[in-house]
Parts: C-alpha cells; structure tokens; sequence
C-alpha cells in the first residue's frame, strides 16, 4: 500500500496511540469509603496514579466484548501453582486497585495498594516458603523474589481485605509517608473529578508524557509539536467509563496557559478533519476493509475536541467512544508499515472548526 493511502488509517491511529501512551463512580457507603482509604495512601511524590474498580468492570458488557477480543494469554505453570497455593486469583478475587508510579532518573518504582478476597494463612505461608519476614511499624513485610528478575515484592496486610506491594526496597517507607497538605489537595482533586469512572489515570506534569509519547510513537506517526505541547501540560487525566457495549473515554489535560490549550486543541482537530478526509480519499475506500473503514469513522464522527476554563487552570479534553466494531476493526487490520504512514501536519493558521457529525 502507498503512502498516501496510509494517511486515514494512521491519523486515525495516531489519535489512539496518543491517549493510549497517557497510558479507564457510582460507590457509596463503605465501597466509596474503601476507593477514597486507598487513594489517600498514593505518595505524594507519584509521576502516575492508576486506579481500577474491578467490582464494577466485571459487570460491563463491554468489558466482556473486551475479553472476548483480547488475546488470550497461554496457561502459565507457574500461576497456576500460585493459584493453587493461595486461593487467590486475580480475574475473580481482587475488587480495587490504585498503583502508583515513581520515577528515578530513567528508573521507576511501583506501589500498589490492593483491596480484594485474601485468604492470608495461605498467602503468608507461599510467601514463606521462598521469601523472608520482617518487622515493620507493626507490619508484617514479606519480601519475595521476582522471577527472571532481580528484583523482590514486598508486601503487608493492611486488614484482612487490604494489602499493600511495591517493588521499592523499603515498603515501610510509603507505610509511614505523610503528604504535604497542598500536594494532598492537587491529587484529591483530580480523584474527585473522576469520581463516575471506574477506571483512570492521572498524570502530573513531571512524568513528560510528551516525551514518552515521541519515544514510543512509530517513527512516522511521531508528531514533535503534540509532544512538545503535552510536555507543556501540568496535569493530564484518562478516564474510561463502560456504557452498555462500548467504553467512553475521556482525556483532559491541564495548565496554567490559554495559549497551550488553544494550541492543543487546535492541532487535535486538525488530525480529526486530516483523518476524516484520508478515509474518504478514493484509494482508501478501495483498499480499506468497509467495515474496518466504517469504525474507524464512527470513532471519528463521535469524537469531541473542547476547552474548559477552571478558573485557575484551562484545560483541553478530548472524549472518544470506543465500540465492538473498532475493537473488531483493529483486530483484523493489517500492521501499518513502517515509516510509511505519516499524516500530513495540518496548518495551525486559518484551520476552520470541526463540527461534530462531519464526515
């Protein structure tokens, strides 16, 4: 396939990778409760927070749609053993997640706080077995080895529902972390914002998520200028909420400048009307599957672009609907070649405004 006919299909990709490097509430009482007890124990510190509600994912049709398209892992002994061993599998028995990342250097450390059906006798004992115990401010650490790595997790029972793991040397460090009260309100805000989501993540300024975004991009679907603007980014937010048999997504990224946000979402729909055009270019309705096509222009067509005024901050989101047929459509899509699909930069001067339902 020439060149030209790869400018659809990877402007489309483009928008997808983008938000997927970034890179998904309706709690009450004592679930909500649980949700706020593990956000409020991420360090500080964090570059990255990930949270997951796996209570309220396993319900979604369209996590089950997801399951069904995703490749399945072969059977691995070794979890099976573990399995076996603990009576703990995740798919059934872990109900919330929040993981947070920190960065050091070019290095990184995860921290994890988990809340699910542990059967501690049984845990403790595997862990036994081929780890070491220590004592901790009143918790029992366990530290593990890694296998193939030379790393360890450690992990403790915060209560019986409750444990927290990290890959860090020390995990009572973060056991015994106290938040600086402004740092503390910058996270709760975003936590707060994305109540309604079942699944998110929050960036802060300092993990570059622009830079990640160049070093990851394939070589012709790398775009200096978006990078460069998300770099300039002080908070990025991902929030995926399932409805019925699709996933609506939303990214918010967040600063101080009017003008990068201006930018920013003027670039974006810029590769929406780019994208928009290349699938309806003749040679890509000709060598494009038709429903691969039809995906790929209902994500498109549902796609919105807006800025919103915080007050103190100005912010860009972008919200994208992800449906059976894109999931089906990427499925059966054939690899881009490389360095052969580079969607033309739109121009940010006299760009007109997208309106929403073109195609």
């Amino acid at each position: 396939m020439k060149k030209e006919s790869w400018i659809g299909l990877g402007a489309v990709a483009f928008i997808l990778i983008s938000f997927a490097v970034l890179g998904y509430q309706r709690w009450s009482g004592s679930s909500g409760a649980a949700r706020g007890e593990s956000l409020a124990l991420m360090p500080p510190d964090a570059s990255t927070v990930l949270f997951a509600n796996f209570d309220e994912l396993r319900h979604a049709a369209f996590i089950a749609e997801l399951y069904a398209w995703a490749p399945k892992p072969q059977a691995d002994a070794e979890y099976a053993q573990f399995l076996k061993d603990t009576g703990f599998d995740y798919e059934r028995d872990l109900n919330r997640i929040a993981i947070a990342v920190e960065k050091h250097g070019t290095d990184s450390t995860l921290f994890a706080v988990a809340d699910g059906k542990f059967d501690r006798e049984k845990i403790s004992a595997y862990a036994s077995k081929s780890g070491t115990i220590s004592k901790n401010g009143g918790h029992e650490i366990y530290s593990v080895p890694v296998s193939g790595s030379t790393k360890r997790i450690s992990f403790t029972f915060l209560n019986r529902n409750r444990m927290a793991l990290t890959d860090a040397p020390d995990l009572g460090v973060f056991l015994t972390m106290k938040a600086k009260s402004s740092d503390e309100a910058e996270w709760r805000t975003r936590f707060e914002r994305l109540a309604g989501s079942p699944i998110f993540a929050v960036i802060r300024q300092d993990a570059a998520a622009g830079t990640t975004l160049a070093a990851q991009a394939p070589g012709g679907l790398s775009s200096p200028q978006l990078s460069a603007l998300l770099d300039q980014l002080q908070w990025i937010t991902l929030a995926g909420k399932p409805d019925n048999d699709r996933l609506r997504v939303v990214a918010d990224g967040e600063c101080n400048s009017e003008g990068t946000v201006r930018q920013l979402s003027d670039l974006l729909n810029g590769v929406i009307l780019l994208a928009q055009a290349g699938l309806n270019d003749p040679k890509a309705r000709q060598q494009l599957d038709p429903a691969a096509r039809e995906a790929y222009l209902e994500l498109l067509k549902n796609a919105d672009v807006s800025k919103l005024d915080r007050g103190n901050t100005k912010s860009v989101r972008v919200i994208l609907e992800i449906t059976p047929k894109l999931l089906e459509a990427a499925r059966s899509a054939s690899p881009l070649p490389p360095g052969d699909a580079a969607p033309a930069k739109p121009s940010q001067q006299g760009k007109p405004a997208r309106k929403k339902g073109r195609t």
